[in-house]
């Protein structure tokens, strides 16, 4: 029986809670995750509407790219459309759940969504987080060093770019005493012992910490298994803001925006100056993305794509990168596409359905 926690596990993978912003509300908003799935009903915002469509379709589930929910309810009165959809989630044992920032940051997410749409190239993380990262380092007897090994590896430790099983592995000399309440795995109680082990040294996102060092826990030989964490001052290339990705062939600017206001089918593309320039080099940061614009410049870009911007900005560029402007909601929808990819490639057989409501609040005269 597919249970909607299941569901919700193949979004985290692509896009772990974890990596979602300290000011953000990603997870589930509403409900009992632990209830059979009956359905999901994917969507940018949750609206009435689309709380509606659900219960008409008899889904159980609602995904969306922006939470319901950013701020605590003091009340549940119905005076606004947030309380109202809750009202009727839990009237009608819905869940709601969001991927937001998360989705944002993740490779795989909104931005590479957007790359694809566009035919980019060498596609990479314009601004890589920092301080995500932990390097293991444990002491291992010879003999049990690959399962050691491969459990850290199928917990998620190991990954390096587009590498994974990494490690780095040297081989010494290990000593210990047990004492007459220990059941050591090796060596004799009360006396001095000397062990051939294996030093293996693993990087793994902070995150995983948890999995990671229990299935050191579960498969280690050692009744007091010793270890050591670091956390690591490296950027972490699969998660971050922003990304930046290549053109197969130069474009001309104006053209460049045409074809990006029909791929997304938006009804205006604001811009700033044209540089008089071809372009190649594409920085997009979908939603909004104003905060990337100062690192789209120093990575030398040729045009910044985002959501939505203020007026000062459009100065702020002074021919240095041509800005792209093509609306929040408009370069976001993709996430419905990712949510629907994730879940039908690992269930094919389960009920998904995009919005038929278009939740933009932003219309054009």
């Amino acid at each position: 029986m597919l249970r909607i926690k299941d569901i919700l596990k193949e979004i985290e993978k692509v896009a772990p809670p974890a990596i979602q912003e300290d000011f953000d509300n990603s997870g589930v908003q509403v409900g009992n995750v632990n209830q059979p799935a009956t359905g999901a009903l994917l969507c940018l915002d949750v609206t009435e509407a689309i709380i509606a469509e659900a219960i008409e379709l008899g889904f159980n589930l609602v995904i969306a790219h922006h939470p319901l929910l950013f701020k605590p309810l003091r009340s549940l009165t119905g005076a606004d459309y947030i309380e109202r959809c809750v009202i009727e989630a839990c009237k009608h044992d819905l869940v709601i759940y969001a991927a937001h920032t998360n989705l944002d940051n993740a490779v795989g997410g909104i931005n590479y969504k957007l790359a694809e749409m566009l035919g980019l190239q060498n596609v990479r993380i314009l601004s890589p987080r920092k301080g995500s990262l932990l390097k293991l380092v444990t002491f291992v007897p010879d003999e049990s060093a690959d399962i050691v090994r491969t459990a850290l590896f199928n917990a998620g430790a190991g990954g390096i770019g587009d590498y994974d099983s990494c490690s780095y592995n040297s081989h010494g000399i290990g000593t210990f005493r047990a004492s007459e309440k220990c059941n050591p795995y090796t060596g004799e109680i009360g006396e001095f012992h000397r062990e051939n082990e294996v030093r293996i040294e693993t990087i793994l996102p902070s995150y995983l910490k948890t999995p990671v060092t229990r299935a050191l826990l579960s498969v280690h030989p050692y009744e007091e298994p010793a270890y050591d964490l670091y956390a690591l001052e490296n950027t972490w290339n699969q998660a971050g803001s922003g990304i930046v990705g290549e053109l197969l062939s130069e474009e001309d600017e104006l053209l460049f925006l045409q074809r990006l206001k029909d791929i997304l089918k938006t009804e205006c593309i604001r811009h700033s100056p044209l540089t008089g320039r071809k372009v190649r080099e594409i920085a997009i940061c979908g939603g909004s993305g104003a905060f990337m614009l100062p690192e789209a410049i120093a990575y030398g870009a040729d045009v910044f794509i985002t959501g939505e911007v203020k007026y000062n900005d459009f100065y702020n560029v002074e021919n240095k990168i041509l800005l792209a402007v093509a609306g929040h909601y408009e370069t976001e929808i993709c996430a419905k596409d990712i949510f629907a990819d994730i879940i039908s490639e690992k269930f094919p057989t389960f009920a998904v359905q995009i919005a038929n409501n278009n939740s933009n609040p932003v219309k054009y005269l």
